[in-house]
């Protein structure tokens, strides 16, 4: 496992996010609330650079016009044709079976790196 320095803790506040370059890989490195996660920036569909797309809530209902709003800032659209992606996960909302790579994180002084091989964000 090689780790990839791509920043620091302060370089992505909580509710941002970052995108780099690990070895020739575009990843966005998200940090939710304290939590650092990174996925490819390439939506699998028709290959959008997916984390150029807005992050927001999951939107869920239980009935015409109630709408709830869930997890803020833990999906991503894709800006292309607006999939949507679980950020913690790579799992497309509607189709989990879809996905995108996702890449661990660790923490390490106030350092994010990324592992090659699992891409690994250290922050």
């Amino acid at each position: 496992m090689t780790a990839y320095p791509v920043g620091t803790v302060s370089d992505i506040p909580p509710g941002s996010s970052k995108i780099v370059d690990v070895n020739g890989r575009s990843i966005g490195v998200y940090n939710l609330n304290g939590s650092f996660y990174a996925i490819r920036n390439l939506c699998p569909h028709q290959g959008a650079a997916l984390c150029d797309g807005i992050t927001s809530a999951l939107v869920t209902s239980d009935r015409p016009g109630d709408f709830h709003y869930e997890r803020e800032g833990e999906i991503v659209r894709c800006p292309w044709h607006f999939w949507e992606f679980d950020i913690k996960t790579g799992c497309m909302i509607v189709d989990p079976k879809t996905r995108t790579k996702k890449y661990d994180v660790t923490v390490e002084r106030y350092e994010v790196s990324v592992d090659e091989e699992n891409v690994i964000v250290h922050v």
